[in-house]
């Protein structure tokens, strides 16, 4: 089916402004010598004209009815040209041959005919005819302009709407796939600090001859892991796990001890990678520290695909007061201006989501000096 767009008021008046000169023009002559010589002729012109303007109402609904019929009434009536100009050019939007030629004769022969009709001054046909299939073919040309320009408009709305939906959909997964991954890791910390639990309890309630020392350092542990592991607990509750096998026990996630090894393994894979001076990593807690971890895997991870010639600088500032600030920053390759870094990876918006569930926020930027900067902020827990 053709695509139609909805007229505006404005489309409506220029369109019937158009008719109404047209019309004007071709009846100039002749409604002036009808007017003096036949005054019924004159608004029985004019009525069928009225009548053509009134059945461009329903040239979307009936196309080829509407436009047969103004053309045909241009057979008796001069003041019909305008609206059969309209009613072909609007059926000729449509693209379809077997509508737009038959209409065309039409059209041509009510030409040929109301001119030798002409009270004026009757042209030759050597003129007539030529003259009149050059109105035909412009309008029918215009028609079929017009039309192809209105379905390559919907193409690309209808493929801007899909990559947005897409992009929607891409973004959403993301979200998705870094909650059960952010689950995955809780549930492999969980499952390290119950282990230690099972493991004390066990201890305390196999072994004997224990020093009330050793009790009391074993009661402490156990204490001490079950109470992390419900704090944990929380922030894993309502975050759905997927994957057959998710729940065998690992190791502990990395957390920020880690990161001189994330950075000397980037260092041997060729990278050039700078630690400003930072914090203290032994001091940020775990679960800050899984979180910072991953903002500066990910900030290598661009890095390394964008531009992995260039010197990455990672710094980290801030203490319990301030929470942890996170900033990487690598400049732009070298002779390669166009290869920005993307402004919305799927990286970057799972790395975005981890960061607001741990009350932060992240941004990304390119800098006024050319570089890349990927900045967090993580607040302290108490």
């Amino acid at each position: 089916m053709t695509y139609q767009p909805t007229l505006r008021r404005w489309s409506h008046a220029w369109r019937y402004a158009v008719v109404l000169v047209i019309s004007g023009f071709a009846w100039f002559e002749v409604a002036q010598w009808q007017w003096q010589h036949q005054r019924w002729w004159f608004w029985i012109d004019l009525t069928i004209g009225c009548a053509g303007l009134v059945l461009l109402g329903w040239r979307r609904r009936h196309p080829v009815a509407v436009a047969t019929i103004t053309n045909a009434m241009s057979f008796v009536s001069w003041s019909a040209g305008g609206p059969a100009t309209l009613a072909l050019a609007s059926l000729a939007t449509r693209r379809r041959w077997r509508e737009i030629i038959p209409v065309g004769l039409v059209g041509l022969v009510s030409g040929i005919v109301l001119e030798s009709m002409n009270p004026t001054g009757r042209e030759s046909y050597a003129l007539t005819i030529p003259f009149v299939v050059l109105i035909i073919a412009v309008t029918t040309g215009w028609g079929m302009y017009i039309g192809s320009r209105r379905e390559l408009l919907a193409t690309l709305r209808e493929r801007a709407e899909r990559a947005e939906t897409e992009q929607h959909a891409r973004v959403a997964q993301a979200r998705t796939a870094e909650r059960s991954r952010i689950a995955r890791e809780m549930h492999d910390v969980l499952a390290h600090r119950i282990s230690l639990v099972t493991m004390h309890a066990g201890a305390l309630a196999y072994r004997q001859g224990l020093t009330d020392e050793q009790v009391r350092v074993t009661a402490g542990i156990i204490q001490d892991n079950s109470h992390r592991a419900m704090v944990e607990l929380r922030e894993v509750l309502g975050i759905l796990r997927d994957g057959p096998g998710d729940s065998a026990p690992e190791l502990p996630q990395p957390s920020a001890g880690d990161l001189p090894d994330l950075v000397a393994e980037a260092r041997r894979s060729g990278m050039r990678v700078e630690t400003g001076p930072g914090i203290d990593l032994a001091e940020i807690p775990d679960k800050l520290g899984r979180t910072v971890y991953r903002v500066v895997q990910e900030a290598l991870t661009n890095a390394r695909k964008h531009a992995a010639d260039t010197l990455v600088t990672v710094t980290l500032t801030g203490g319990p007061s301030d929470g942890v600030s996170v900033e990487v920053r690598n400049p732009l390759r070298v002779g390669d201006r166009r290869a920005a870094p993307p402004e919305s990876g799927l990286g970057l918006v799972g790395l975005a989501e981890r960061t607001e569930l741990a009350g932060g926020r992240l941004t990304h930027h390119v800098s006024r000096s050319g570089e890349f900067v990927l900045a967090a902020w993580l607040p302290w827990p108490a």
